[in-house]
């Protein structure tokens, strides 16, 4: 192996290394709430109707995380039957939208600034969501 792709390959491994503190808590989360929380749970929160979206939006916007943990989640709520759309709108607002970093990103960069930056960052992840479900020929 040469010193190039020996160098990528320590470097993938640290960055892999970074990110297992992180991965493994989610995991252990998530795979307690799936035993703790029914099925039939998100078959009443998410109905499948048009509403199914703004709700997965308004719960990434309240539990603001990192993409890596958004896919595992997901992938969850997907084997659970919620909506593809609902969960792309999750994901998406889980990463771009942040309602408990709202006080500290007022206080940086001003109020009106963080509010604005929100509200069109929970709108364009309903956008994205939609556009994505649209363009994978899920809507017909």
């Amino acid at each position: 192996m040469d010193s190039r792709a020996r160098d990528a390959f320590m470097r993938a491994l640290r960055s892999f290394g970074r990110t297992l503190p992180t991965l493994v808590p989610t995991l252990m989360l998530v795979s307690l709430l799936v035993v703790a929380i029914p099925r039939d749970f998100y078959r009443r929160v998410f109905t499948g109707g048009p509403l199914d979206p703004i709700i997965g939006a308004a719960v990434g916007s309240i539990s603001a995380g990192n993409p890596t943990n958004s896919y595992v989640i997901g992938g969850e709520l997907l084997r659970a039957g919620v909506s593809l759309l609902a969960v792309t709108a999750f994901i998406v607002a889980w990463v771009t939208v942040g309602i408990v970093q709202i006080p500290a990103e007022s206080a940086i960069l001003g109020r009106r600034f963080a509010l604005l930056r929100n509200a069109l960052s929970f709108l364009l992840a309903l956008a994205v969501a939609a556009a994505t479900v649209f363009l994978l020929g899920v809507i017909p």
